[in-house]
């Protein structure tokens, strides 16, 4: 015997669970089959969250999709190579953009054959790294010589 403390009787605790089996009327058969229509109702909403999920990335793509732009090179066209290791460097005005390079061959998969003229070589880009040159060549030393002069 303990002072202070509330006991149970082993009778007590074996009348409890019956009187509560017999008041939530819990019969093993229904609890099963209960148990099996919310895995089945579970399923169904995964399967619903699913075709969500694949409707909402075919409008995303299809949005996304819209904005590009198809850029047909050909072998003599001007173009700028997209600088992605610039973003290491502290200025933040200095062009994301190089060149111009000039366009050697257009592979079938989209890569682009260049030729840089300042160094006498050609290398192989993405060609979504490139995009069209329409301005006029720059002279940096002409422009050197100007403004000394001035």
């Amino acid at each position: 015997m303990v002072f202070g403390k509330a006991y149970h009787l082993l009778v007590e605790l074996k009348h409890q669970e019956y009187w509560a089996i017999k008041k939530l009327n819990l019969n093993p058969e229904f609890a099963g089959r209960k148990r099996l229509g919310k895995l089945h109702e579970l399923e169904e909403f995964r399967l619903h969250a699913y075709e969500n999920a694949k409707l909402y990335k075919e409008k995303t793509k299809r949005r996304h999709d819209k904005h590009i732009i198809t850029r047909i090179f050909e072998p003599g066209q001007k173009v700028l190579l997209f600088n992605s290791r610039l973003n290491l460097l502290p200025e933040k005005m200095r062009s994301k953009w190089s060149g111009p390079f000039e366009v050697i061959h257009v592979t079938s998969h989209g890569a682009v054959e260049l030729w840089n003229a300042m160094k006498t070589s050609t290398f192989l880009v993405n060609g979504q790294r490139v995009k069209h040159y329409f301005g006029k060549d720059v002279n940096h030393e002409k422009e050197t010589i100007e403004l000394e002069n001035e």
